[in-house]
């Protein structure tokens, strides 16, 4: 049976979190604590020379920046390793091993990249360096591709190949599979290593599997102190370390792992937490790139199951491989339900286009204004429709709903008996049971130009001038400011926007606005970004 040895990457990958920010009085008492629990390789940080040299940061542009770092750390036992995204770091940045404070590279590298990458490994090979060959994403590999790539590295031979799982994909089979396909394959004095990420909350149950193997090569699992790292986190190696420990007959000091996460590493999870969380779920049960998961998640406009539905579409390649254009196509044509609307259309025209219609939005100025509003309400006897949002306060007679994740949010308010608001509903929006009171065609109410097509207050407003309603007044739309205390009156309706883009929208509304001015007028009851005129 081969040697088994342990990796800690804490300072790489944990660097995602903070962007490498560690502190330098933070990384030298992290990578001390490393050697003093005898672990046999520590990761130091990315070489990346897009990056200017930071002492207070594991991520440095060249080779003699690890020295300025570390070099007069005391390494004792362990072996020292750099991290390489093949095409971040020229050769010219990386000195001789002999005159480097790093004993060994590894490589990362994404699978149509891989001829290149491995010819880059046998460059350092040549520096003198133990070199690591990391397949990214190693589930996206065919088994051809994967058999393509041991042909690659039979031929550079480097120190080991080490599955790279991501997007935490893997399971106990597929990670036997590639496991068999390796140790079958490659060169037996190649180590073979494993590094998980937690989407599924497999990493420490994959690397027990991956120690279980039996071969005589070496193997080579990856952890990070308290899991800190990319996305959902890595196999906690504090926990690797006592399974080892126990079965292994390994004697590595727990509590300087302890030692370093009370110390070190929690003053980091607080404001960067990384775990086992639903939106790494969602990544990772559907097979796909964490960035299509926070597109959709951050449109706020979209249920969890129109999300995985969405999600579902993925097709190929592009899985991985995110391509914001291929997930806008995917999102407008989810939304584009066909339906027949006119009967709802002529139902609703009989029965408002003749009304006083108020429309009530979820800004602040329905609570600060509530006085105005109330007054206007006893004067005018208006038909009142609010928008994604309901308020106890006011009698309202309509509820446009245009936004699946809000009216998952107001399924139990709906679900009272006593609530008679009838609901207008976008066709993209899916009834838990039954059918909405009103349902209208989607696509015929968004601006598919637009940079968000489906704003509802504009939506509700075309649906009207469609209608025939010559005039509203609107309340509680207060328009868009970038603010600590927020834009609605419900914490949870907030969007994550910068700055730029709420005065993107403001002036987007405006602009309908006026645009909507030949056949309807819209007037303001509180104060809003949107018009400088206020009905007294």
């Amino acid at each position: 049976m081969g040697e088994i040895k342990l990796l800690d990457c804490t300072l790489r990958d944990g660097g995602y979190v903070n962007d490498w920010k560690f502190g330098h009085n933070n990384i030298v008492s992290i990578f001390e604590r490393l050697v003093d629990s005898n672990v046999d390789y520590i990761e130091v940080g990315f070489l990346d020379d897009r990056r200017p040299f930071d002492m207070d940061r594991s991520i440095m542009p060249d080779t003699e920046s690890v020295k300025k770092i570390y070099g007069k750390l005391d390494r004792k036992q362990a072996c020292v390793v750099g991290m390489i995204d093949y095409g971040t770091c020229t050769l010219d940045n990386i000195q001789d091993c002999k005159d480097s404070y790093l004993d060994a590279i590894r490589v990362i590298f994404k699978k149509h990249l891989r001829k290149e990458a491995l010819e880059y490994c046998g460059k350092l090979k040549e520096k003198g360096y133990k070199v690591f060959a990391q397949l990214v994403s190693v589930t996206s590999y065919s088994d051809e591709e994967m058999l393509d790539l041991v042909r690659l590295a039979n031929e550079v031979n480097p120190y080991a190949v080490s599955m790279v799982d991501t997007y935490g994909l893997m399971h106990q089979n597929n990670l036997k599979h590639f496991f068999e396909l390796l140790d079958k394959n490659l060169n037996p004095q190649i180590g073979l290593g494993y590094h998980a990420h937690n989407n599924f909350q497999m990493g420490y149950a994959n690397c027990i599997t991956m120690m279980s193997q039996v071969t005589d090569r070496m193997l080579l699992v990856d952890g990070t102190i308290y899991g800190m790292g990319k996305s959902a986190g890595n196999a906690p190696i504090e926990l690797i370390a006592m399974y080892m420990n126990d079965n292994l007959g390994k004697n590595y000091n727990i509590s300087q792992f302890l030692e370093a996460i009370d110390s070190n590493i929690m003053d980091f999870y607080s404001p960067a937490t990384w775990g086992y969380n639903m939106f790494f779920y969602l990544a990772a049960s559907n097979d796909c790139h964490p960035n299509y998961v926070s597109y959709l998640m951050d449109k706020k406009t979209l249920s969890v199951k129109s999300i995985n539905e969405i999600l579902g579409k993925l097709e190929g390649e592009k899985k991985l491989l995110y391509d914001q254009k291929y997930i806008e196509e995917l999102y407008r044509n989810y939304q584009m339900i066909d339906i027949d609307d006119k009967k709802d259309c002529q139902r609703l025209k009989e029965q408002i286009a003749s009304q006083s219609i108020l429309l009530l939005g979820p800004g602040k100025s329905i609570a600060k204004e509530k006085d105005k509003i109330e007054q206007y309400i006893k004067e005018k006897n208006p038909v009142i429709i609010s928008v994604n949002f309901l308020d106890t306060e006011y009698p309202i007679d309509y509820l446009f709903l245009s936004n699946a994740k809000r009216y998952v949010q107001l399924a139990t308010t709906l679900s009272q008996e006593n609530n008679k608001t009838e609901i207008i509903a976008t066709s993209n929006v899916t009834k838990t049971s039954g059918t909405f009171d009103y349902v209208l065609k989607y696509s015929t109410l968004i601006d598919k130009d637009a940079e968000v097509i489906d704003n509802s207050f504009v939506m509700l407003l075309n649906a009207l001038q469609r209608f025939g309603v010559k005039n509203v007044v609107a309340a509680g739309f207060d328009g868009y400011i970038f603010s600590e205390q927020g834009n609605y009156i419900r914490p949870y309706m907030e969007y994550d926007f910068d700055s730029k883009k709420f005065e993107r929208l403001n002036k987007y509304v405006i602009e309908k606005i006026e645009q909507l001015k030949e056949k309807m007028e819209v007037y303001f009851l509180t104060k809003s970004f949107y018009s400088e005129e206020v009905l007294g």
